[in-house]
């Protein structure tokens, strides 16, 4: 059974950091491109960023770039999210989601929330 589960999410002041992780079993990691996508209640999702199956190519959107990195561990089948200079507009539902055959979403977290707000 795949499972991804998102961590790390909390409350931050602007221009905090926070490191959300994603933890995930039920497939072989180090096969799937892993991407981060986050969610404003009643808006709808944004892909923020994509690392390859080594690991070794990062994509990140222009909204994130500069300011967040992505990166992963295969051996411990994890995922992370460096967020820095966080600013309200960054305040999401954030998923982290294996990319499939067709280089879409398959498999999605529940989520883990963040909030930047002073």
């Amino acid at each position: 059974q795949v499972n991804l589960v998102e961590s790390g999410g909390g409350l931050v002041q602007p221009g905090g950091s926070l490191r959300l992780s994603c933890e995930v079993s039920g497939f072989t990691f180090r096969s799937y491109m892993i991407s981060w996508v986050r969610q404003v209640p009643g808006k709808g999702p944004e892909w923020v960023a994509i690392i390859s199956a080594s690991g070794a190519d990062t994509k990140h959107a222009d909204s994130v770039k500069g300011r967040f990195a992505i990166s992963r561990d295969n051996a411990k089948n994890t995922l992370h999210l460096q967020m820095n200079s966080l600013k309200p507009e960054d305040t999401a539902l954030y998923y982290c989601a294996r990319v499939g055959d067709d280089d879409l979403p398959d498999y999605w977290g529940k989520g883990t929330l963040v909030t930047v707000s002073s």
